[in-house]
C-alpha cells in the first residue's frame, strides 16, 4: 500500500511529512522511509511511519505509529488533539502507553488531523490474545499487571494535569448520563429496539449513586486495545472514549462477557481469572471492589457497545464508509441484546 493512500487528495504525504517532522521535532533533518497502513483500527486509521531523523534530542531511526481519523467516526470519540492530551496525561502519569511524540491539530499535512507515537512491539489482536500461549506469557501475571495498570489511570483525577479540560466531569449519578447519551442516539435511530431500551431503563433505575471519587476512566480497556508480546504487556492503546467518571465502569467492561471473545469461563478480559484482575487493581488502588458495583457496569458495556454496534453498522449502510468489518459488528446487536436480557433479569 503505498504513502499515497494516507489521504484522499494527498498524493504523496511522505515528503510533507518529513518537512513538518523537522519542526516537531526539532530535528535538522527527516527522511521518512516507510508508510503504511497497519490493520485493526475500527474507528480510527493508524498507519506504521519509520523516520531517519538527524540532530536534535531524537536523532536516529524513529518507528512510530501516525494515528488520524477514518472516513467516517463514531460521535462519541474524541478527536485527535483530545486523544493526544490523555495519552501525554496517561504517559506523564506513569502508565504503560505508546511515548506520545508530536501532534498536527490542523489537517494541513494529511488533510486531517494526526499524532504521532512510538510503536511499541507485539500485538493487540484478541483472537489471538485469548487463544494462543506465546502472546499471553504468564496468565495470573498478565491479568495482575492489568489490574495494576487500571489502578494507575484511575489515580489521575480532575483536573488531570491542566490539559484535560475538555472533559465535562460528570454528575451525581455517572451511570444515569451515560444511560442519557445512549437513548439520546437511540431515539434518532430507524428501528425500536425493544430488548436495548429495557435494558436503558433498568440502568437508569439502578445507576449505584456517585464514586467516593472521581477519576479518569479509560472507557475502551479490554483485550484488543492493549499490546503483548510473548513476555507480557507493552502498552495501552486506544484513548479515544476516555473520560471523567467512575472507575467501576473499566472494571465493569474489562470483565463483560461481550469482550471475552469466546473464552467465557476466563471473566478477565477472556485472558485470565477475575480474581487475579481484582488483585492487581486492589493492590495497586488500596480500593477494595464490589462486585455488584461492578455487575451493574457489566450490563451497561453490553448496552454501550450494542449503541456502539449499531453506529458501527450504520457507517456501513449509510455509504459513508463501506466495511465489511463494519457490517458484522452491526449484526452483532442480537447476542448483546440476549446478554442485556440475562444481566437484567430477576
Amino acid at each position: 500500500m503505498s504513502a499515497g493512500d494516507a489521504a484522499g487528495s494527498v498524493r504523496d504525504p511522505a515528503p510533507a511529512l518529513a518537512r513538518w517532522m523537522i519542526g516537531a521535532l526539532g530535528a535538522r533533518s527527516v527522511q521518512v522511509l516507510r508508510m503504511e497502513k497497519l490493520g485493526g483500527g475500527a474507528i480510527q486509521e493508524n498507519w506504521a511511519v519509520d523516520a531517519a531523523v538527524s540532530g536534535g534530542a531524537r536523532a536516529g531511526r524513529l518507528e512510530l505509529v501516525l494515528r488520524t481519523d477514518a472516513p467516517s467516526r463514531v460521535a462519541s470519540s474524541h478527536g485527535r488533539a483530545q486523544e493526544f492530551a490523555l495519552l501525554r496525561a496517561a504517559w506523564n502519569a506513569g502508565v504503560r502507553v505508546p511515548e506520545p511524540i508530536a501532534l498536527e491539530p490542523e489537517g494541513t499535512i494529511l488533510g486531517k488531523p494526526f499524532y504521532l507515537m512510538r510503536r511499541i512491539a507485539g500485538t493487540a489482536a484478541a483472537h489471538l490474545l485469548v487463544r494462543e500461549d506465546r502472546w499471553r506469557g504468564d496468565r495470573v501475571e498478565l491479568a495482575r499487571r492489568l489490574g495494576e495498570e487500571l489502578a494507575r489511570i484511575h489515580a489521575i483525577l480532575p483536573p488531570g494535569d491542566g490539559t484535560l479540560g475538555f472533559l465535562p466531569l460528570p454528575g451525581d449519578r455517572p451511570g444515569r448520563a451515560g444511560v442519557a447519551a445512549l437513548r439520546g442516539w437511540l431515539d434518532s435511530y430507524r428501528d425500536a429496539r425493544p430488548a436495548l431500551e429495557w435494558a436503558l431503563r433498568w440502568l437508569d433505575r439502578e445507576a449505584p449513586p456517585a464514586p467516593a471519587r472521581t477519576c479518569l476512566v479509560h472507557r475502551d480497556f479490554r483485550t484488543g486495545n492493549y499490546m503483548v508480546d510473548d513476555a507480557g504487556l507493552t502498552g495501552i492503546l486506544d484513548w479515544e472514549f476516555a473520560g471523567w467518571g467512575d472507575p467501576d465502569e473499566d472494571i465493569g467492561w474489562f470483565c463483560a462477557r461481550c469482550w471475552r471473545f469466546g473464552a467465557n469461563a476466563r471473566e478477565a478480559g477472556g485472558i485470565g481469572a477475575r480474581a487475579d484482575f481484582y488483585r492487581g487493581y486492589e493492590e495497586a488502588s488500596g480500593r477494595r471492589l464490589d462486585p455488584a458495583a461492578i455487575a451493574y457496569w457489566e450490563v451497561m458495556a453490553h448496552a454501550r457497545w450494542a449503541v456502539v454496534a449499531l453506529q458501527q453498522g450504520e457507517r456501513h449502510v449509510s455509504g459513508e464508509e463501506p466495511s465489511l468489518a463494519l457490517a458484522l459488528t452491526g449484526r452483532r446487536i442480537a447476542e448483546l441484546e440476549y446478554e442485556l436480557l440475562l444481566g437484567t433479569a430477576p
